[in-house]
C-alpha cells in the first residue's frame, strides 16, 4: 500500500477527514471521524506505517502472529496496534483494520454524531 492508497482507505471512510494538529510534527497525518482519531501515519516516512485502534484481545493476537504488527507507538499499547506497510499484509487486511479501528471509534461517538454518520 502506498502512502496515497493509505490516505484514501482512511478518507473513504463515512465522515472522516485528515488532520494535522501536532505543530511540532506536522507531517504526522491524523484521520479523524467526529473529532476522534481513528488513525495516524506520517505519510512521507519510510517504512511507510500506520497507528489504528484495535480491541485489545485482537490487539494481542494480531502482535503475536504478524511481525508487521507492534503495540502502537508513542500511543496506549493496550488500545493502539503500529502496522508497518512492508507488504507482508495484504491491502485488504490493512483495509479491514483502518475499518476496525474506524468502526470502534464510531462506536465511542455521542448518539447524535452516530446518527449523522447513518448509525446507531
Amino acid at each position: 500500500m502506498t502512502p496515497d492508497q493509505l490516505r484514501a482507505c482512511c478518507l473513504e471512510q463515512n465522515g472522516a477527514w485528515e488532520d494535522h494538529p501536532f505543530p511540532a510534527n506536522p507531517g504526522l497525518s491524523t484521520f479523524k471521524v467526529g473529532a476522534k482519531i481513528f488513525a495516524f501515519s506520517g505519510l512521507d516516512e519510510e517504512p511507510l506505517r500506520v497507528s489504528l485502534k484495535c480491541d485489545p484481545e485482537i490487539a494481542v493476537r494480531l502482535r503475536a502472529s504478524t511481525p508487521a504488527v507492534r503495540p502502537g507507538v508513542h500511543l496506549n499499547k493496550r488500545h493502539w496496534n503500529t502496522v508497518e506497510l512492508d507488504g507482508s499484509l495484504s491491502d485488504r487486511t490493512v483495509r479491514e483494520m483502518i475499518e476496525d479501528s474506524y468502526d470502534l471509534v464510531v462506536a465511542g461517538l455521542p448518539r447524535w454524531e452516530r446518527l449523522r454518520l447513518g448509525r446507531d
